[in-house]
């Protein structure tokens, strides 16, 4: 399934710096809009192959530039302000400008506050909360230089008030969304929307694999998430900002009517159980 997105930004020559895209979503995200005309900045930490984890950085740089696209690679660790500092400018530096910020990378971790060490809470928080944070304050002089930007974080819908059992990482997923639609409201009128993704089956990744988050009959593709990312930055960002989404209501909202295309299982309806980390009773309205 090919989405093309509605809104009434032109995406060709924009720049896009998407984090964490050696693999999964990050790569299907920057593919998606390499093939629609957004230059694209690949990072994350991974430049060598590894044997037991597929992808790189430059792996998916290359695949665009074999599409036609134009992208460029910088090494990247969210949770080192300098080495956020130096990607962004190195952005600048090659293209002039900076337009959409994706705040794609992220680190898992599953378990009750008992079993989780500080060290590791640290972690989470770390890539995830102050991951975007520090790529987003880095990037918004140049966001607001800008006829049109967008930062997108992929995190949930502010939905629940405990999560037990997985606190650690709610905590630092939701501290993604809350700083999403802070910002919208400190943004508002300046050309620069804030927004939060999230899927609402889970998506074919090697995270999904490794904490074993169902089989794939429950699995949808990566590519539904860099549609639905499409779409969002395609919306005027004065109209479209301050929303926490699911990637089924807003391609619905854009005229699909069905998500079997991104079945990893033929004939498969994936659940709800992305949505369900974070909203136990979750149930799509429309589903």
């Amino acid at each position: 399934m090919s989405h093309t997105p509605t809104g009434p930004l032109d995406f060709e020559d924009r720049v896009a710096f998407v984090t964490g895209t050696s693999r999964g979503i990050g790569k299907a995200l920057a593919l998606a809009l390499a093939d629609h005309g957004v230059r694209v900045v690949s990072t994350g930490k991974t430049v060598d192959g590894h044997d037991r984890l597929p992808g790189t950085i430059v792996e998916t740089t290359e695949e665009i530039r074999e599409r036609g696209g134009e992208s460029i690679y910088v090494e990247l660790d969210v949770r080192d302000e300098e080495s956020v500092q130096s990607a962004v400018d190195r952005t600048v530096d090659e293209w002039g400008r900076l337009d959409f910020v994706v705040n794609n990378a992220g680190a898992i971790h599953f378990g009750n506050v008992a079993d989780t060490p500080p060290k590791r809470f640290d972690l989470l928080m770390g890539v995830n909360a102050r991951g975007a944070y520090t790529t987003t304050h880095a990037a918004l002089p140049h966001l607001l230089d800008g006829d049109g930007g967008h930062v997108l974080n992929m995190s949930p819908p502010q939905s629940i008030d405990a999560a037990p059992g997985k606190a650690p990482y709610a905590l630092s997923k939701l501290g993604m969304t809350f700083l999403a639609k802070s910002l919208a409201g400190e943004l508002a009128g300046q050309g620069v929307a804030a927004n939060a993704l999230w899927p609402v089956a889970a998506i074919e990744t090697e995270a999904t694999r490794h904490f074993e988050l169902g089989q794939p009959e429950d699995w949808r593709t990566p590519e539904i998430v860099a549609d639905a990312t499409l779409e969002v930055l395609s919306r005027d960002p004065d109209e479209f900002t301050g929303h926490a989404l699911y990637d089924e209501d807003v391609l619905r909202e854009a005229g699909a009517e069905t998500f079997d295309d991104y079945a990893v299982v033929e004939g498969e309806e994936p659940g709800p159980s992305s949505a369900r980390l974070f909203d136990p009773e979750y149930e799509s309205n429309n589903r």
